[in-house]
């Protein structure tokens, strides 16, 4: 499936973003014009589910052949948040960036103890007020509300029901496949102690941000970009 895009910039150097479930490209904007400063030119899809690309079926791989079908090969760096960077760790190789980061990864649908099930993600669709309580109190916006309802607004909510067959199903790389960041939040649902210890053996880079929610992008911005120093 080919994906809906948005770009910005003109730069000679390009970044592709990858965002999470329930998302959509605008969950990016703030970061947006820290990269085009640095002279890239981003590219931001809607996963197949969310915003203006087309509905299911819902899998891993799906995602994964979505990025390929959509991406150009070689940019200089890929970015994928959550279910974005599962995605992108499924795609990695094809599309061989020159440097990937990795927010949050969800490489274990469930976690590391497999007990979180992205069905749970429904109950937002059902109940949109959830996101005042879900979102950092730094994000409680108006501006900021009013892009996340709009996003879960345009979200087919049985992306989290198809993926939670998968949720007992590790995605964990095996190795890095271009120089690899990992970003974790402390404390982290999905990346346990144990688990970002393994990946650094196996020649990740994993560096966690204190006091940082599952979007750390998102609520806590500074701590977000601090955290990629070297890596922009």
């Amino acid at each position: 499936m080919r994906l809906h895009t948005q770009e910005w910039g003109t730069g000679e150097r390009l970044a592709v973003l990858v965002h999470g479930i329930m998302a959509d490209h605008r969950t990016w904007h703030e970061l947006v014009p820290v990269l085009t400063g640095r002279g890239y030119r981003v590219v931001a899809v809607d996963l197949r589910g969310h915003g203006a690309s087309g509905r299911g079926p819902y899998a891993p791989r799906l995602f994964a052949e979505d990025l390929l079908d959509t991406l150009p090969r070689g940019p200089e760096l890929a970015l994928g948040h959550s279910l974005g960077a599962l995605a992108l760790a499924l795609a990695v190789r094809e599309l061989a960036p020159a440097r990937a980061v990795y927010s949050e990864p969800a490489w274990r649908l469930g976690g590391d103890s497999g007990t979180l099930d992205p069905a749970v993600f429904t109950l937002f669709k059902r109940s949109p007020r959830l996101l005042t309580s879900f979102l950092h109190p730094s994000a409680h916006t108006t501006e900021r509300l009013t892009t996340e309802r709009r996003a879960l607004d345009s979200w087919d909510e049985t992306t989290a029901l198809a993926l939670s067959s998968y949720r007992h199903v590790d995605h964990t790389p095996a190795e890095p496949l271009v120089p690899s960041l990992v970003q974790v939040s402390d404390p982290s649902t999905l990346v346990s102690a144990a688990t970002r210890a393994e990946l650094a053996r196996r020649g990740f880079e994993v560096r966690t941000v204190p006091d940082a929610p599952h979007a750390i992008h998102r609520d806590r911005f500074d701590a977000f970009v601090e955290s990629l120093a070297g890596w922009l």
